[in-house]
């Protein structure tokens, strides 16, 4: 049996070691990074059993990213950071009994999210009953009695709150959300909330559907792809092997991101010979370093030179009969344009008008169009307007609804968008509901519920008692830190349901549950025999997952094992919903997953095929627009920059290399140079020289916010960075404190945590 030993000392910075970024990515040292550390952390059996069977057909679907899967697949089937991610969770370490009694509820406030997410696995229910400071094991069904109680002694169903991570699977969350809307609330606030809730949101009501409007192969037939707002090479980096793809098929292509990320100028395939020999291929024909929040005054000024093109030669420039049969607010676009003032554009990108020139004639000259996205643009006050913006330009030459061409947000978490398709939303359509309710035979409540910052405002106002999270890690997700902290403790139950601890075993309420689950990766065995779960990925393709190795312990369960017994507890053995024929064999699950969502019908068939099945995408299949009007909607948004005092700068928070969401597989970031350390920020050579700081100096970063309150980032590293001016950058989750809870995207609710105005004041170096 393998798998690491646990550190004893949480890790410093005291051993920061800063270099030169890279200007590619992969290649030999994404080999030597994961493989040694799969077998390491899993052994040979298991490191074989999940790595040759991930993201393979009938294999299991990867826990990390959710890009698409090809047609056809490779022997490795997954990139570095995905073998990073299932060797964290299957990991043979266990969390050892001792170490409830060794270590407080308080004392692990202290620990970092990488070293509680080295001691392993989670193998037993714990329960931390109320006024006691250490955690205990508990049973299975005396830890269901707990949260019965609690639940059923709630004045209203709405002062609980049922959190879902995007790792949960289809089955798990439809299950989920009709457990809480049987219990009757809709608070069912996701992680989507806080990464493309913008997205959903702008897209929905311009184009009728709020997911990506391509194909896996449509990479390979545009003719240009504008990646904004995203860093593929960490986040996403079997993304880099179809831009290589689409590159070597004579695919322009141009990056749009404040900092110049390794992953966007150059691959090296660690599964070709040039990748590994050779000096890879160069992505991005253009690079614009643009100023944070910036890219609606971007989208903004390329339409205007697409309208003068169109002026300059009637006619021959926008696509007129795919305007007039499918488009409405063209007229009210151009006049609004007219306004626009490239002064105000070069202030908000911060770039010259020879650099949008040049994106401009790359997008007319191209006929068919992809423009992808992701956190980058969803995390800002403007984010809605922004996302419109692009659809606007898209829709200007019919690049939508045709191969090749289309706009696609791209999903950070495995199964995010499959979750929200199940019903992981707290304010699902009638539609919806009424299918549920002809379904099932009760009336599911109709009021909107409470979405993640509003969840955590009213258990900061103790208007919601009981948390219940399946999976995720939400207080150290959510911004203001130290709000989440101090809200998550005035509940008086919380629950996790986690594979291994996090910060969110520590900021607990009055009493609090862990309830260990199995890992993707796991074989799922049932009273109906093996169980195989589905996930949506983000091209809105979904398919089967099922595990290969064995569970880390018998007394873990499955998520739906969970829920199923959860409910039973919770609504009684007479209601009329079969939870105990759920748990026992997921395809009934499936079969009424088929009859209340839409575009599922024939679930359980279709997803048995070898490539499952893809959703139905209206806009994308037939250029049909499900909006009020039946049309797709040009519209106008009013430009707004954000205006900076004379010596404050914008932050951004972005993930390291070696990181997943609030999971760190080290602490290293090894294509920004930064290894052996995290509190670092990222400074432009030419903000340092004008606001008198050096490299190596250390500062605390200051947040402003409405609300007055003086956020502050302590003791970061400067590393003097080639990153965007006026723009700076430090690591999620830390930067976390720097973004006020009422900071947030106008319509969606989203935290802006990709445009915080800071400001830097000296401070001493950290002792260590």
């Amino acid at each position: 049996m393998k798998g690491s030993k646990p550190p004893v000392a949480d890790p410093t910075d005291a051993d920061l070691q800063v270099s030169e970024p890279k200007r590619w990515a992969a290649g030999w040292p994404s080999l030597i990074e994961s493989i040694p550390r799969a077998l390491n952390e899993m052994g040979v059996d298991r490191s074989i059993k999940t790595l040759t069977a991930m993201n393979q057909k009938r294999g299991f679907d990867c826990m990390s990213c959710a890009w698409p899967d090809p047609p056809e697949r490779k022997t490795a089937e997954f990139c570095e950071n995905g073998a990073k991610a299932v060797s964290w969770e299957a990991d043979l370490l266990k969390v050892p009994a001792s170490f409830w009694s060794e270590h407080a509820v308080s004392s692990l406030r202290d620990r970092s999210e990488y070293w509680l997410g080295q001691q392993g696995r989670l193998v037993e229910p714990m329960y931390k009953p109320s006024g006691e400071d250490h955690y205990r094991p508990i049973g299975w069904n005396e830890a269901f009695a707990v949260i019965a109680r609690e639940l059923n002694s709630l004045d209203s169903p709405n002062e609980a709150t049922f959190y879902t991570s995007g790792r949960t699977s289809n089955e798990a969350a439809f299950e989920y959300q009709l457990f809480a809307r049987a219990f009757g609330t809709n608070n069912l606030p996701d992680c989507s909330n806080m990464c493309h809730e913008s997205t959903g949101a702008a897209m929905g009501e311009v184009i009728g559907v709020g997911k990506s409007a391509i194909s896996y192969t449509d990479f390979a037939k545009s003719d240009l792809i504008i990646i904004m707002g995203q860093n593929p090479g960490t986040c996403h980096p079997r993304m880099l092997t179809a831009l290589e793809e689409a590159k070597r098929g004579g695919t322009s292509i141009v990056a749009v991101n404040p900092l110049p990320e390794a992953g966007l100028i150059n691959f090296r395939n660690p599964q070709r010979p040039r990748g590994l020999i050779g000096k890879g291929t160069d992505l991005a024909d253009q690079y614009l370093q643009i100023r944070l929040a910036g890219d609606m005054a971007l989208m903004q000024a390329v339409s205007k030179r697409v309208l003068e093109a169109e002026a300059a030669a009637p006619g021959t420039v926008l696509d007129h009969a795919f305007l007039t049969k499918h488009c409405e607010g063209l007229d009210e676009f151009k006049a609004h344009l007219e306004t626009l003032d490239e002064a105000e554009v070069l202030a908000a990108t911060g770039l010259r008008s020879a650099e949008i020139d040049e994106l401009a004639a790359r997008y007319l000259k191209a006929d068919k169009v992809i423009i992808t996205w992701a956190m980058g643009l969803t995390q800002h006050k403007k984010a809605v307007p922004t996302i419109k913006e692009i659809i606007n330009l898209m829709l200007l030459r019919g690049n939508i609804g045709k191969p090749g061409a289309g706009p696609s947000p791209i999903r950070g978490h495995s199964n995010v968008q499959g979750d929200r398709t199940m019903g992981i939303w707290e304010q699902m359509p009638p539609e919806f509901l009424d299918a549920l309710q002809n379904e099932f035979g009760f009336g599911p409540p109709r009021a909107p519920g409470l979405d993640v910052v509003d969840s955590i405002r009213a258990m900061r106002d103790g208007k919601v008692k009981i948390l219940i999270a399946m999976g995720g890690n939400l207080v150290s997700a959510v911004s203001d830190t130290a709000v989440a902290e101090t809200a998550i403790q005035k509940t008086t139950l919380s629950v996790q349901v986690s594979t291994k601890l996090n910060r969110s075993h520590a900021f607990v309420g009055d009493q609090a549950l862990i309830l260990p689950t199995m890992g993707r990766s796991e074989i799922d065995r049932q009273s109906g025999g093996p169980q195989f779960v589905t996930v949506e990925d983000t091209v809105c393709a979904v398919h089967g997952s099922a595990g290969r190795v064995e569970p880390i312990s018998k007394d873990v369960l499955s998520e739906v094992a969970i829920i199923s017994r959860l409910a039973r507890a919770v609504l009684g053995s007479d209601h009329p919903v079969n939870w105990a024929g759920f748990e026992a064999s997921y395809d009934t699950l499936r079969e009424h997953i088929g009859h209340v969502c839409a575009g599922c019908e024939d679930y359980n068939a279709k997803v048995r095929q070898p490539d499952g099945f893809v959703l139905p995408h209206p806009p994308r299949d037939s250029r049909t627009f499900p909006t009020a009007s039946g049309k797709a909607m040009i519209t106008v948004n009013e430009l707004e920059t954000i205006e900076l005092p004379e010596g404050w700068l914008l932050l951004q928070s972005i993930r390291s290399h070696d990181q997943f969401n609030t999971t760190m597989y080290s602490l290293n970031d090894r294509y920004r140079g930064v290894k052996k350390g995290r509190h670092v920020l990222l400074v432009n050579p030419g903000d340092l020289r004008q606001l008198g700081f050096t490299d190596g100096e250390y500062v605390d970063v200051h947040g402003e916010a409405a609300d007055g309150v003086d956020r502050v980032l302590p003791q970061q590293r400067i590393i003097s960075y080639p990153t965007a001016r006026g723009c700076v950058a430090a690591y999620f989750p830390e930067a976390n404190v720097l973004v006020a809870l009422d900071d947030v995207a106008e319509v969606s609710n989203t935290p802006i945590s990709k445009s915080v105005v800071v400001r830097l004041e000296r401070a001493a170096a950290p002792t260590y």
